[in-house]
């Protein structure tokens, strides 16, 4: 399970080498999005990377280490985690001058199958990040 982890920090850090190899290719996300969807439209590998792009291109340097964890139960793995970065622009909404400073959390429940990521239920503190971000200005 150690690699597993490993490979899905590394992929949020920005790696996106090898994730047919650890992602399932019918995975599923469950989280509120910022464009106001399920997640469901995330369902796949590649859908996946897509994402993470998506928000990396907004903050290009985040970091993400985990804090808590990982709480490994059968199939599920839990994680709590920080991330902290930079915001380059292009959010849609964001009023923050390009190079704030961006430190949020947040709390990821993967379940495996078959030794492959199948699903991810997603809790991040986008509130706080929404504020660094200067949405509510």
């Amino acid at each position: 399970m150690s690699n597993l982890v490993n490979s899905w920090l590394h992929l949020w850090n920005g790696d996106y080498a090898g994730v047919e190899e650890f992602i399932a290719p019918e995975f599923r996300v469950h989280a509120a999005m910022m464009d106001g969807g399920d997640g469901s439209a995330v369902n796949s590998p590649e859908a996946l990377v897509a994402w993470i792009a998506q928000t990396r291109a907004a903050l290009p340097d985040l970091t993400f280490a985990i804090e808590v964890g990982p709480i490994i139960d059968a199939d599920r793995i839990a994680l709590r985690w920080r991330a902290e970065g930079s915001y380059a622009g292009g959010m849609p909404g964001a009023n923050a001058p390009v190079g704030t400073k961006v430190d949020f959390t947040g709390t990821d429940i993967l379940r495996t199958d078959n030794g492959l990521i199948a699903e991810y239920w997603v809790n991040t503190d986008i509130h706080i990040l929404m504020t660094q971000l200067q949405f509510f200005s």
